[in-house]
């Protein structure tokens, strides 16, 4: 009898170790059933898994009498989770994959904006809608979403898109001026503000925030470059008086220039190393301000609200950290 009760026990073992190897060992024990040993009609011994997988029950029925004596499964193994690593490179292309959207979207209200202004469908015939193309291809615009612009721009039905600024103040002195490209600015009105308040920030007055800022073109480059070369390759190209700093990206910067240098600046860019850029025009703040951490993440708040708009073009601020 002894010897029949230790190969059920083997038998009973070797089936979980094979739930194991064949179901990996997040997910054995879905396969291992309570096993049940009868010795002899004398005592049942029940094997049962609580309801994480983590603790052994064993349990003795012996007459009207129950006996229960907890231990830890020798087969328990922790769920596995996703490294931290894992973790950061799929919100990086999560953020990624809804600035390219957004980027998409933008350049397609911009497109039909320029038809409509322009008065021609045609890039040669409209030279404000080939500056637009041109800048939507600079920015990685997909050929197919440019041409579908053109021709939604064409059809009787489509809206009608202004653009309008708005202006705000965040924590600390800071203060942010919001680009919007909308087809019903009563939308767009309400949701900046709602986006604004509900962060514990305050609208401004039309021109209490914008003084303060000059109106730049902005060059967005794929790598960091050589402040030197650059301003050799700047000077060749006629460009006077420019500004670099960090980008957003990692091993990228932005070059700020005279809206009417962007070109130039552009055509330098590409003479280092290959460099490519994209271009938009932007407010930059002429006197900076520094403010403290707490101060900074509640200002980020108001600004993560408002690129979350589908109507908000750019947010600029005047943050230096």
């Amino acid at each position: 009898m002894f010897n029949r009760n230790i190969s059920l026990r083997a038998i009973t073992l070797l089936v979980t170790v094979l739930c194991c190897l064949v179901a990996g060992p997040a997910n054995a024990f879905q396969f291992a059933k309570p096993a049940s040993i009868d010795c002899v009609g004398v005592r049942k011994r029940h094997v049962v898994y609580d309801s994480n997988k983590s603790m052994l029950l064993k349990k003795w029925s012996i007459g009207s009498l129950e006996h229960v004596r907890t231990r830890r499964s020798p087969f328990f193994f922790p769920p596995l989770k996703m490294g931290r690593a894992a973790a950061v490179r799929a919100n990086t292309k999560a953020k990624t994959d809804a600035r390219k959207a957004k980027v998409n979207a933008l350049y397609g209200k911009k497109i039909i904006v320029a038809v409509k202004a322009g008065g021609s469908p045609n890039p040669e015939a409209n030279m404000l809608l080939k500056e637009t193309i041109a800048r939507a291809k600079a920015n990685n615009v997909p050929v197919d979403n440019i041409n579908r612009a053109i021709k939604k721009a064409s059809e009787a039905n489509t809206a009608d898109f202004s653009e309008s600024l708005y202006e705000a103040y965040g924590h600390g002195g800071a203060s942010f001026v919001i680009t919007v490209l909308t087809d019903n600015p009563n939308r767009a009105n309400m949701e900046i503000r709602s986006a604004v308040n509900k962060n514990h920030g305050k609208m401004a007055e039309q021109g209490s925030v914008l003084f303060l800022y000059d109106r730049k073109g902005k060059l967005e480059v794929d790598k960091i470059l050589d402040e030197e070369q650059l301003m050799n390759a700047a000077i060749d190209a006629g460009v006077d008086d420019f500004e670099i700093a960090d980008g957003e990206e990692e091993a990228s910067c932005v070059v700020f220039v005279d809206p009417k240098d962007a070109t130039a600046m552009s055509d330098a860019i590409q003479t280092l190393d290959g460099a490519n850029s994209k271009f938009s025009l932007a407010y930059v703040s002429k006197a900076p301000v520094e403010v403290t951490d707490d101060e900074f993440e509640k200002n980020m708040k108001i600004y993560d609200a408002l690129m979350e708009l589908d109507d908000v073009d750019q947010v600029e601020h005047n943050m230096s950290n």
